[in-house]
């Protein structure tokens, strides 16, 4: 057992039930875990470190704090992500062209798409030549030719825009890590806070536990091909259109 895991955005209910996944699995060292905030419980595998992580020069300092301990990553999550809510900011679904506005739009922007993106580009430093997977949080709703209900500007134009960075990243990944593998991952709707005012509209079974969301990540991304990266894959494992 000499693996090593990174989870961003440790704070999150998805990402806190994969943590416990992954100390379950025994197949990694050391979980290395990223968040603004402390988290309560810490694992005795994991190793935490608390600050901004859509902090560009902050993220830089911590992946060369890794590298300069010899550390080289095989699984990372960035778990990160908005709908409706960032810090005090209440975000509101735009229904219509009218309710497009910029701060929102640069909300939506800055952690979802710019975030990911700033790990994106340093994570390719520290992840293991053997074989290593990254998986960023998208959505299916990112997908720009599986839209036909519109609305969620915003939301729907931030996540395309990280799919299209993983897409775009994938080709350098494949020339500087050959094995690495990208995803960008669709959980579904989770009972958490980020889905919280938008329950009452989906069935029951599609409601799922943030426990059985991190099972069927691990599951979903367990035996993919570098070859075939990057995937846009959904909770089942189905390929989403870009």
């Amino acid at each position: 057992m000499s693996k090593n895991a990174l989870v961003i955005g440790a704070g999150g209910g998805i990402a806190s039930a994969l943590i416990q996944k992954l100390v379950d699995s025994e197949h990694y060292q050391r979980i290395y875990t990223v968040s603004r905030g402390q988290v309560s419980k810490p694992h005795a595998l994991q190793q935490h470190q608390a600050f901004d992580t859509a902090d560009a020069d902050a993220v830089v300092n911590y992946i060369k704090g890794l590298k300069a301990d010899g550390v080289s990553l095989d699984y990372v999550v960035c778990a990160t992500g908005i709908l409706h809510q960032s810090g005090d900011m209440q975000l509101k679904p735009e229904k219509r062209l009218e309710d497009m506005n910029t701060t929102q739009f640069a909300e939506y922007f800055r952690v979802n798409t710019v975030l990911p993106a700033i790990w994106l580009q340093q994570l390719v430093k520290v992840v293991s030549k053997d074989s290593a997977t990254i998986v960023f949080f998208s959505a299916r709703v990112g997908s720009i030719s599986d839209n036909a209900l519109g609305g969620w500007y915003g939301y729907r134009a931030s996540k395309a825009a990280l799919n299209m960075l993983v897409k775009t990243a994938a080709i350098e990944y494949k020339r500087r890590s050959a094995n690495t593998i990208l995803v960008c991952y669709h959980p579904g709707t989770v009972d958490t806070e980020l889905s919280k005012p938008f329950q009452a509209n989906v069935k029951p079974e599609k409601l799922f536990t943030a426990e059985f969301t991190s099972e069927s990540l691990l599951k979903v991304t367990s035996n993919l091909n570098p070859e075939n990266s990057p995937y846009y894959l959904d909770w089942k494992g189905e390929q989403i259109p870009w």
